[in-house]
């Protein structure tokens, strides 16, 4: 079956007034339009378009609940969540538990009496929530994972040279962060997180004295002005636009320690448990397991377990985690990363897209499709849907083998290969 869905954005404070609904050729909201969700997730499932298909369910986690075997076949559920998301300003520093992680949290804070909206519940499922982002806008810019610990205090030496030659040098705050980052770089990260994050007067002075450094009339700015440049000229401008966002906040100096990136339409991250990010700026397709499990680490005024954000962080160093598609067709490029929960496939076709004007993928099990341009035909052995610009439908495992026709294009989430 072709079911069409629908969703409306989800209006948190730092998504976009027209990003999404510009992209989809939709009416504003009137809110701020941050995310479209499309799948079963209870926190906003789809609205199924034509009920009378699905025996009168209106919703998709409804529908699925009442047919598991027709609509989500083996899996008897839908393990992926498919978002279109927004941000004209920073999301919260975070990471996500592994799965073990997530099912001893759920059943220890359940124990506990929390109620399933606690503000200070950390696991609202038993699920991991590993996640691809794929960039639509021309750019789109994050914080991902640690850096090496040698850029750090690179960083730290530019910011004490600034503070050199500033009016009033105040250096104890800069030393005090430095002499955090000790022993191993493994040590040596988990120290200075959980230094930044322990809330004390020196962390308090150094998020002001960086700030100030890096402000609008920082020295660092007058350097700039002056022809002077260093190479972490991104990462200095992140704390500028975090700290007038969150001004105070120890996330503003904590976005020191992160990788920066800022990626190019059509370039994609997965970031899977442990990775500490944040999403910055920009529009992009986001698919992600089906679980709402979030351990934040500044850029909030919410809730923050420091002790559980430490135990669920990885304390490494890594590249920038960028997610290569493989190609196995003109027109068709698959995002599977090394999880069984989802694949994203992007499906391109004539026009600007590509030279194809046909292509085939076989889901394994249930799929969502979305298409953000042009007109695609998706048929099966026993049917066809024409989706256009903005128009979604969930697709049922009995569908099999899938054809791909138009010019447009079209995101295909399902589970992973190897599910």
């Amino acid at each position: 079956m072709f079911v069409q869905i629908t969703n409306t954005p989800r209006d948190y404070a730092w998504g976009s007034a027209r990003a999404i609904t510009d992209l989809l050729g939709l009416p504003p909201t009137g809110k701020p339009e941050a995310e479209l969700w499309l799948g079963a997730h209870p926190g906003s499932p789809s609205v199924i378009v034509h009920p009378e298909q699905t025996g009168g369910a209106a919703t998709l986690a409804e529908w699925i609940t009442n047919d598991p075997a027709r609509a989500a076949g083996s899996h008897g559920h839908l393990p992926f969540l498919l978002k279109i998301l927004a941000a004209d300003s920073p999301l919260s520093l975070q990471a996500h538990p592994t799965l073990g992680m997530a099912k001893a949290g759920f059943e220890r804070e359940n124990a506990a009496g929390l109620a399933a909206d606690a503000p200070n519940r950390n696991y609202k499922d038993a699920l991991h929530k590993p996640e691809v982002i794929f960039a639509l806008s021309e750019t789109f810019d994050a914080l991902c994972g640690f850096r090496p610990v040698d850029e750090i205090r690179g960083v730290i030496a530019v910011l004490k040279a600034a503070d050199a030659r500033s009016a009033v040098p105040e250096p104890e705050p800069l030393a005090a962060l430095e002499s955090q980052l000790r022993g191993s770089s493994a040590e040596a990260l988990r120290t200075s997180v959980e230094w930044l994050l322990s809330g004390s007067e020196q962390v308090v002075a150094l998020v002001a004295q960086v700030t100030a450094l890096v402000g609008a009339d920082g020295v660092l700015t007058a350097a700039a002005g002056a022809g002077e440049s260093n190479e972490f000229g991104d990462a200095l401008d992140t704390v500028r636009s975090l700290a007038a966002e969150y001004p105070g906040d120890p996330g503003v100096v904590l976005s020191l320690l992160l990788n920066r990136v800022t990626l190019k339409r059509g370039e994609a991250l997965y970031l899977p448990a442990g990775n500490i990010h944040a999403y910055l700026r920009g529009l992009g397709v986001e698919l992600m397991a089906a679980s709402d499990n979030v351990l934040r680490g500044g850029l909030t005024p919410k809730y923050i377990d420091v002790p559980e954000l430490l135990h669920v962080l990885h304390f490494e160093s890594v590249p920038v985690p960028y997610l290569e598609p493989e190609h196995p067709a003109a027109g068709v490029e698959v995002y599977q990363p090394d999880i069984i929960d989802f694949v994203l496939v992007r499906v391109a076709l004539g026009g600007a897209f590509s030279s194809a004007t046909t292509a085939s993928f076989t889901p394994d099990g249930p799929a969502i499709v979305i298409c953000t341009a042009g007109a695609v035909t998706v048929s099966s052995s026993t049917g066809s849907v024409e989706v256009t610009r903005g128009e979604s439908f969930y697709i049922t495992p009995a569908e099999g083998a899938l054809t791909f026709v138009g010019a447009g294009e079209l995101f295909l989430a399902a589970p992973g290969a190897a599910a």
